[in-house]
């Protein structure tokens, strides 16, 4: 199951990517694959054809999980007419 996330790397603008799985806490790196800007936009310093990407964890302020279509379930609101 593939992870999408938003990773905020210190001194920098945040990014998107996907996750295969998610970091082991013992870790001393991420890897990711995808890596886009948030607007889906490439990034100036990445290389068109890099395919993975491993980023130390001391360069991440913390990563954001997205729910995956699968994880999302519709919820019933109540309402007046």
């Amino acid at each position: 199951m593939s992870f999408t996330v938003l990773i905020h790397i210190a001194n920098a603008d945040p990014i998107v990517a996907d996750m295969e799985e998610l970091p082991d806490t013992t870790s001393s790196y991420v890897t990711c694959s995808n890596v886009r800007a948030r607007d889906g936009k490439p990034i100036h310093y990445i290389d068109q054809d890099a395919v993975k990407f491993i980023f130390p964890w001391h360069r991440i302020t913390f990563i954001e999980i997205f729910p995956s279509d699968e994880d999302e379930t519709e919820v019933e609101t109540f309402f007046r007419d």
